[in-house]
């Protein structure tokens, strides 16, 4: 009894520490439970989150991928460069190049279409777990519980979506199932650029900086949604009106200092804190793999960009993605492997099973389910190996012209379907957007260099592993060199493909129009999507296998006492805090958590990513800083570090004082923090902002924006 109770209080002991770091990520009802005012935050709970639109939450804008905020009563969004880069690129031409010199509209009739961008405005969440698990019964197979609980989740969604027609639902689960919510949205279907700094200025330092501190990038852009004349969320129009927020942000000028409280409000995409030995360790083996893959490609297609301005242009956004990853990926295999995740992970583990081993009642099958969960991924393994050539050939990184034909097909047999039983992507609801990516390829690809592309990846799975190929192509595959070219220029000389009209067309079509075409990329997606949809059950029966067994381990440490913890983050709406904080990222050096605009000409090289527009250099030789200047630092702050905990999605979320005032903008996280999406290390977890006083200085200063500056709050 005596060991019962000693082993009891040392596991109680062991996972009480970590309880005192913040993980971050709180859903907005967990908030209450850190206590706001312990944290040194000034604002009530209600000025974060209100149900009826009017908290600060609610000026925090969804931009499907990256998030954004209101900062006006006029719809103006503040958020990346790189967040708007999508935009930027597609309406950039060799002759008006707004990568390299930027965009100004200095009227609202200026403002021109961020073609493929929708912003979606928070309206509410509630728990709608007993809903989605009412249609499950003991004994299902994995496949049929996953049928089950996605049929649910759509009729939940379908339901909530009548309310409006410009109303957009997501129910999203949490700790692997163990709670669900449905998360309602306005979406906002016309936005607009408004302001993109030169790329000397919003991403000043390129690939080189990234992921790095010091970091001296004005990463920030300005949007604008607009809504139809009765304030519907309407698809682009001439009489659309800018969309009045019920909440938006008030910039202040009065500078932080170290030890300052902060907060960010945002969406993050994912983080995998919550996952167990097993799925860590098959993790860490994609980490491997994408980092050594992804540097191929980028050298790719920097060989393409090289060519001729306009395919730099049209590739822009493509290498800037693949180098994001890499060195994303790069500095979570350095990181993960310098803290020994494994072992962590391993002794976590341990403790759980010790804990469930004194205190059976109601954990019962925990043990069972982490041996059968490592057995499971083993599994896992196996099939996306099996399928990652079909991913490779068919996904937004494989070759466009393929990929739309496949995107074609998909599009037009699902249609076939009752719209509850399609897949999520090709109901009704989303057919829009499919149109959408259709008609906006052209401006992210060339045909020419789309073949090349198509052939090296062809050659790369030649030499790999030949016989893993796609069946539709293994043949051609196995025999490499001449013959995978002469394959593919015949493609790419018979296809109709590359006329965006035809692919429209194509979208609509009945399915025996499909089958008669004797298109060669329509029949070989056609190929490639007999082999990927018995693969596709397949993975749904194993990720459902998976959720299962790890909803019995997270319901198990949930009930630990003093193991709270937030779920992993899934692209919802989330909160985390922190103080303004340098860090010893070594033995020896102390990193100082602000940076500044000396800083950006002491790293003047005269060449990209290191170029320093003319006009800047001119306000900093006069010291024009106006109100913008810190008074300690006696220059304008670029850019700060605070100790909240975010990741990809997060970017363009705001950073927000003890009074919730926004003072900066999230755009990078340090690259000794990047872990931080499988392991927290208090003392390495550092997010980097811009400094709202710079993003002010370059729109007043440099950019001669009044206009945008009479429109926002900023006070002292």
């Amino acid at each position: 009894m005596k060991y019962r109770f000693g082993l009891m209080m040392a596991i109680l002991l062991i996972l009480a520490a970590p309880a005192v770091a913040d993980d971050g990520m709180w859903l907005p009802h967990q908030i209450q439970e850190l206590g706001v005012a312990d944290l040194g935050l000034e604002v009530g709970l209600n000025d974060l989150y209100r149900p009826d639109g009017a908290g600060l939450m609610s000026a925090v804008v969804y931009l499907g991928g990256g998030t954004g905020e209101f900062v006006s009563a006029r719809g103006l969004i503040l958020t990346n460069h790189h967040v708007a880069f999508g935009a930027i690129q597609r309406a950039a031409t060799p002759e008006h190049d707004y990568i390299t010199a930027g965009f100004h509209a200095t009227t609202v009739a200026a403002e021109i279409p961020a073609e493929g961008y929708v912003a979606d405005v928070l309206l509410g969440y509630e728990d709608v777990t007993d809903q989605v698990l009412a249609g499950l019964t003991p004994g299902m197979p994995p496949l049929e519980r996953y049928k089950a609980i996605d049929r649910a989740k759509k009729e939940i969604v379908a339901a909530a979506e009548k309310e409006g027609p410009d109303i957009r639902c997501r129910v999203q689960g949490m700790y692997s199932g163990n709670a669900y919510y449905l998360f309602r949205f306005k979406r906002l279907r016309d936005v607009r650029l408004v302001y993109a700094p030169p790329q000397a200025i919003g991403n000043f330092g390129g690939d080189v900086d990234n992921w790095m501190w010091p970091r001296h990038t004005g990463d920030f852009s300005l949007l604008r949604a607009y809504v139809s004349p009765d304030n519907v969320g309407a698809p682009y129009a001439a009489e659309n009106v800018p969309y009045q927020p019920k909440s938006f942000l008030k910039l202040s000028i009065a500078g932080l200092r170290e030890g300052d409280a902060t907060f960010v409000m945002g969406y993050p995409g994912r983080t995998y804190r919550n996952h167990t030995l097993a799925e860590c360790r098959s993790e860490l083996g994609r980490l491997e793999e994408r980092a050594g893959w992804y540097r191929e490609l980028i050298d790719f297609f920097e060989a393409v960009r090289a060519r001729d301005k306009a395919l730099a242009i049209k590739y822009a956004g493509t290498v800037k993605g693949l180098n994001n990853a890499m060195k994303n990926y790069q500095g979570k295999l350095e990181g993960l492997r310098k803290i020994d995740l494994l072992d962590k992970k391993e002794a976590q583990e341990r403790l759980l099973r010790n804990w469930v081993a004194v205190q059976p009642e109601g954990n019962e099958g925990v043990a069972a389910a982490l041996d059968a969960l490592a057995e499971c991924m083993g599994r896992i393994d196996a099939h996306d190996q099996a399928v990652e050539n079909l991913g490779t050939l068919t996904g937004r990184r494989g070759p466009t012209l393929l990929s739309q034909a496949y995107l074609i097909h998909r599009t037009v047999t699902e249609r076939q379907k009752p719209d509850l039983e399609r897949e999520e992507p090709y109901q009704e609801r989303n057919l829009p957007y499919l149109e959408q990516r259709v008609r906006l390829a052209d401006r992210g690809y060339d045909p020419a260099t789309d073949a090349v592309y198509f052939a090296f990846l062809l050659q790369h799975m030649h030499e790999k592993a030949p016989d893993a190929a796609p069946a539709a192509v293994r043949e051609v595959v196995r025999q490499g060199g001449a013959a995978i070219h002469e394959y593919v220029k015949k493609v790419y000389d018979t296809t109709a493909l590359a006329d965006t009209a035809r692919r429209l067309a194509l979208l609509k079509a009945a399915p025996d129009e499909l089958a008669a075409t004797t298109d060669p990329l329509l029949r070989l997606a056609a190929d490639l999507e007999g082999e990927m949809a018995d693969r596709r059950e397949q993975g749904h029966a194993l990720g459902q296998e998976r959720a299962d067994l790890k909803k019995v381990v997270l319901r198990a440490e949930l009930a630990m006492p003093d193991r709270h913890f937030a779920p992993d983050a899934n692209g919802t709406i989330r909160f985390t805090v922190g103080e303004v904080a340098g860090y010893t990222p070594r033995d020896a050096v102390f990193y100082e958590p602000f940076t500044t605009l000396g800083g950006v000409m002491e790293k003047e090289t005269n060449e990209s990513p290191f170029l320093v527009p003319v006009k800047l250099k001119a306000l900093y030789q006069a010291a024009a800083y106006g109100r913008y200047m810190d008074p300690r630092l006696r220059d304008v702050v670029t850019c700060f570090l605070n100790t909240t905990n975010v990741t990809g999605g997060n970017s363009g979320s705001p950073t927000l004082n003890a009074r919730g005032e926004q003072v900066g903008i999230i755009f990078d996280m340090t690259y000794e923090s990047v872990i931080g999406d499988y392991f927290i290390v208090p003392e390495l977890q550092r997010t980097i902002s811009v400094d709202i006083r710079y993003v002010l200085f370059v729109l007043d200063k440099f950019a001669g924006a009044q206009h945008l500056l009479d429109e926002m709050v900023i006070v002292p």
